[in-house]
């Protein structure tokens, strides 16, 4: 196998999963679009190099990986975020934090151990212990469409601040993945219209190539020869149908 990844939940509340992917030799994928940030331990030939805080993604992006690579990741929730490290200023790119040894990093002025795929865990809830990262629940109680105690333009506000993302931005990209795991799941392409709430099928299509880089066809295509890129098998941001916090299909217009 050229490239292996295994994903598993968390414990914490403030993070949607944990990650591994390795590498036996070069290769290729689609970045694709996405809602949640996250912190990536990135080693090459078994040598750790970084560990980077990426943020939100907005584009399916082509990128490469080198042989013999390892990564761990920590996928947060909409919602969550590190203070000492803007989420809007992170979207469409990633920082690295400096290195503080072989086997830690510096992260407000303190020297942290790099996290792994086992204790993931315990690193995170160091990190709300010490105050580093916070949850906004209003953020995720909006966003699974119930009602909150704010106003709509403190709402909007908020999902700035902490995801670095509108609210329809987000609701555009969680449901372009549904349809991406509609389809994985064998459902036809006209269903999928139906199903995750897109206008017609040309609505569904420019939706996919936008934020996901691929049309249906492609992705079906890609799904049957088993090529699909690694990032689309991720746990979902949250489990209620896109689409139900206005009407279940909604006009192509009101997504720019």
């Amino acid at each position: 196998m050229v490239f292996s990844i295994d994903a598993r939940p968390s414990d914490s509340p403030f993070v949607n999963e944990i990650w591994r992917a390795r590498s036996e030799r070069a290769g290729s994928f689609v970045s694709i679009a996405a809602t949640q940030w996250e912190m990536v331990v990135t080693r090459h030939h078994g040598k750790l190099t970084t560990l980077t805080v990426r943020g939100p993604e907005t584009t399916a992006t082509p990128l490469s990986y080198p042989e013999d690579g390892e990564w761990c990741g920590i996928r947060f929730r909409v919602g969550t975020f590190l203070p000492p490290l803007p989420v809007g200023d992170l979207v469409d790119r990633g920082v690295s934090l400096p290195e503080a040894g072989s086997q830690s990093f510096w992260l407000q002025g303190a020297a942290w151990q790099f996290p792994d795929y086992e204790n993931a865990d315990t690193f995170v809830d160091r990190l709300v212990r010490e105050g580093i990262l916070a949850h906004d629940p209003v953020v995720e109680t909006a966003l699974k469409g119930h009602p909150t105690d704010v106003s709509r333009r403190s709402v909007q506000r908020r999902f700035v601040e902490t995801t670095g993302l509108t609210q329809n931005t987000i609701r555009q990209i969680e449901r372009a993945r549904r349809a991406m795991t509609l389809l994985q799941q064998g459902v036809a392409i006209l269903d999928v219209v139906h199903e995750a709430g897109y206008y017609d099928q040309p609505h569904l299509t420019r939706s996919l190539k936008r934020w996901l880089g691929q049309t249906p066809a492609q992705i079906v295509g890609a799904i049957q020869t088993g090529q699909l890129s690694f990032l689309y098998k991720t746990l979902p941001v949250f489990s209620v149908r896109i689409g139900k916090q206005t009407s279940d299909r909604e006009q192509p217009e009101q997504e720019r």
